[in-house]
């Protein structure tokens, strides 16, 4: 017996503390709110109508007791009717508020009448349809009340739902930003640093401490970048030239970098390292191949319909093997970086490739809705064909 007891309890135990705080409070606030009501209502029968018979704080108890319970049973019905269309749950509202009005009037008949020796069928029959008038409005407000509730609470829940799932998905995303920004170093390309740096140290350690430098500045910047959704476009910079200047060590002469930015440009918010793909690409797809070389142009210019971005190469172009990262690549690449930019930016940001017999050129516009408000000059504009 003491078992089966303490099981019983354990199961009671365990569906109490799954019922959320907001509805066990909701609930003690309802039972709260109809204590005093019937508190009132007892007292003053007690007074006015029952010559101090004290049977009548019995009674109301019971009563009480029988409310605080239907609530709960009113609460659960609700809860089962919700998973159906929304007719359903009309109906099945105007059945079980028939229901509730029946058991509830039929309690207060057996203390009202029943106890007095009115105990006929005709009487409780009689005692129901002398209800069917504003008394009767009584019952169908409690069943009302704890309906309403119940919707109420759903709806602050979906509510609050939404909002974890929007926080959820914010942190997510930047949880892909950081493995994104992360692996975006491609591992060829710490490799072969790696390898320059070794090579350097036999034959200039100023220089491959440079290097190091340079490279830490890479990985410091990548990982700086997690903590925000953007980045100047000055920061950017900073960061291509070290990764350029790392590159220029493997490829000596055969690899040069030209830039033409707008100073005004250079305040821009950007996200982080969306240039070093197009960067790399034109790095390992353009010039890599190429036996004398060539050069990158960046270009970041103000133009009418917002700041325009290229990347341009005079490497292999359209005789390259291969443009976009292949499979032992580092998995980002243009494609990734497009939607990168459309996420950010809107679709009027997506890239735009054009293959030529003497290099590639990658461009993408950021529309003028995200530019700041900077003094341009005419010399800045780019006259786009």
């Amino acid at each position: 017996m003491i078992r089966w007891f303490s099981v019983f309890r354990d199961w009671v135990t365990n569906i109490y503390n799954r019922i959320p705080p907001i509805w066990k409070m909701a609930y003690l606030l309802v039972c709260l709110w109809y204590f005093v009501n019937y508190a009132v209502s007892a007292i003053f029968q007690w007074k006015l109508f029952e010559a101090q018979n004290y049977d009548v704080f019995w009674n109301v108890l019971y009563l009480y007791e029988l409310l605080c319970i239907a609530i709960v049973l009113i609460l659960i019905w609700s809860r089962w009717l919700f998973q159906f269309r929304v007719y359903v749950q009309v109906g099945g509202h105007f059945l079980g508020l028939a229901l509730y009005a029946l058991i509830m009037e039929s309690f207060f008949y057996y203390f009202d009448m029943y106890l007095d020796g009115f105990n006929e069928f005709d009487d409780w029959q009689q005692y129901l349809i002398d209800l069917l008038s504003w008394d009767a409005m009584r019952f169908y407000d409690q069943y009302i009340i704890a309906t309403a509730l119940f919707y109420i609470l759903r709806y602050f829940e979906t509510l609050q739902k939404k909002e974890s799932e929007r926080s959820e998905l914010v942190i997510k995303n930047k949880e892909m930003q950081l493995a994104l920004l992360k692996s975006q170093i491609n591992p060829h390309f710490l490799f072969n640093t790696l390898n320059s740096i070794s090579m350097l140290i036999s034959t200039s350690k100023d220089k491959a401490r440079k290097v190091i430098t340079q490279l830490s500045d890479i990985f410091r910047y990548a990982l700086d970048s997690y903590g925000g959704f953007t980045v100047k476009l000055s920061e950017e910079m900073d960061f291509i030239t070290n990764y350029i200047k790392i590159q220029q060590v493997r490829f000596e002469d055969r690899l040069k970098f030209e830039t033409d930015i707008a100073p005004s440009s250079l305040d821009l918010d950007i996200p982080p390292m969306i240039l070093q793909p197009l960067v790399e690409n034109a790095v390992k797809y353009g010039i890599a191949p190429k036996d004398e070389g060539g050069t990158i142009k960046l270009t970041v210019r103000p133009y009418k319909k917002g700041i325009f971005f290229e990347v341009r190469d005079n490497g292999l172009g359209i005789q390259a093997k291969k443009v976009l990262d292949s499979n032992d690549s580092t998995g980002i690449g243009l494609d990734n970086t497009n939607k990168r930019l459309v996420s950010f930016f809107g679709p009027s940001a997506s890239l735009k490739i054009n293959a030529g017999p003497e290099g590639y050129v990658v461009s993408f516009m950021i529309p003028d809705r995200f530019k700041k408000t900077v003094q341009v000059s005419s010399e800045e504009l780019v006259n786009i064909e």
